[in-house]
């Protein structure tokens, strides 16, 4: 295992665990960890963002930390964002050095606010969703981390932390933050069996997404009720159909991939046989996971004593950096 080498990657606690966050983060996260030394932050500042149930928050960060290590996160490796509030205070310092007009152009912000109006014609569009993306840059520098996993929608912001980071150097004259590089995996591309010409997604409803941590007869009811013919041209599969195999793909069935991949390609197009295979793959990948979050939610004290250690651990990393910084921008420190 690489240790200078620091891989920084965070989660909001909104939304269930379904397969396409599963697929498109934590199963990558968990390989990551045996190469390198990495970071998962549970940001539930960024939560605070869009409109929210303050009551929620805090068993839904707790739900996210057990949802975490059951799908194999080392729980060394987790921590709650509000529980290192050197994030908000170099968050604050950052966005000192960033421009009004760089934060007018990340294409989330319009994204999300038009959800806002959409989904609530009173709700307040928060001062905090325009900056997040300072805070985000300071979530990476703050750890100094090397790598950033990220999806293509995520690279504005990467290279946002970028140009913040270079900036802060060139203020100081040094090369005091690390500027991280994406981490590019090979994700697959998730989408909703009920649709599937939307991501997968617990906000357009239940039918729409399946739950890693569901019962598996509603796994398979999901499975068996997909769509699979959405009107694509004779011969092209459909993309019902390709998300079927995709999720089959990324369950880890290769053999069972290629095979009936093989069949459909040649005419046999039986799609009860995809849906039970894909249906049986999930159900197979999935049941360890819910066996490891019996076990954890069987001792909860325990487990969130030890996510508050860890944190208290992973903050000293983070003390240090903010010590270092307020003293190359003229502030002072306790010691001072």
């Amino acid at each position: 295992m690489s240790e200078s080498k620091v891989v920084l990657s965070c989660i909001q606690p909104t939304g269930n665990l379904h397969l396409g966050r599963y697929f498109g983060a934590l199963q990558n996260w968990e390989k990551l960890q045996d190469k390198y030394d990495c970071l998962y932050g549970i940001v539930n500042y960024h939560a605070m963002t869009m409109p929210y149930d303050r009551k929620k928050l805090i068993p839904s960060t707790w739900e996210l930390a057990f949802n975490m290590a059951a799908c194999g996160l080392k729980v060394d490796n987790i921590f709650v964002q509000s529980l290192i509030p050197e994030h908000a205070e170099l968050g604050w310092i950052f966005n000192c050095i960033t421009g009004f007009g760089e934060l007018g152009r990340m294409t989330q912000f319009k994204d999300k606010s038009q959800q806002v109006r959409e989904s609530q014609k009173e709700a307040v569009i928060s001062s905090g969703l325009y900056s997040y993306p300072v805070l985000q840059a300071a979530d990476i520098l703050i750890y100094r981390a090397d790598y950033v996993p990220v999806g293509k929608d995520q690279e504005q912001h990467l290279e946002l932390t970028r140009n913040i980071g270079q900036r802060f150097n060139h203020l100081v004259g040094e090369e005091y933050f690390t500027l991280p590089e994406p981490l590019f995996t090979q994700v697959p591309k998730v989408m909703s069996t009920a649709d599937p010409t939307r991501k997968m997604s617990a906000s357009l409803g239940d039918k729409h997404n399946i739950d890693v941590f569901t019962d598996p007869s509603r796994i398979r009811k999901q499975i068996r009720s997909a769509m699979t013919d959405t009107g694509s041209d004779e011969g092209e599969m459909s993309p019902g159909v390709e998300n079927l195999f995709s999720l089959l793909k990324a369950s880890g069935q290769i053999d069972v991939y290629q095979d009936l991949l093989a069949a459909y390609n040649s005419g046999q197009r039986h799609y009860g046989t995809l849906k039970d295979a894909v249906a049986d793959a999930i159900i197979e990948l999935t049941e360890p996971i819910r066996e490891r979050k019996a076990e954890i939610v069987g001792d909860k004290k325990k487990f969130k004593e030890q996510v508050r250690e860890s944190s208290v651990a992973i903050r000293k990393k983070a003390q240090q950096t903010v010590k270092e910084v307020k003293e190359k921008m003229g502030l002072l420190n306790v010691r001072n």
